[in-house]
């Protein structure tokens, strides 16, 4: 089980996921975030980088922010 510390920029030209030096991310998505749009983009693209099943994300704190606690359940 793993822990990521994301920065999340909604909005964005292109859908990108970048690892920062200090071991947290930074995610650029296309959605809006309005009516949790821009979650569920989120955690599609952390599924597919990481090839883990949607299932095993969860968004733990910052749902409503753009920073974020996300965990992968990868057991």
């Amino acid at each position: 089980m793993r822990v990521l510390r994301i920065k999340v920029k909604p909005n964005a030209r292109k859908q990108e996921i970048r690892e920062e030096a200090d071991g947290s991310w930074v995610v650029q998505l296309k959605s809006p975030p309005i009516d949790g749009k821009a979650n569920e983009e989120l955690i599609q693209l952390l599924s597919k980088t990481f090839k883990l099943p949607k299932s095993c994300i969860s968004i733990k704190s910052g749902a409503g922010g753009r920073n974020k606690l996300v965990m992968l359940n990868d057991d």
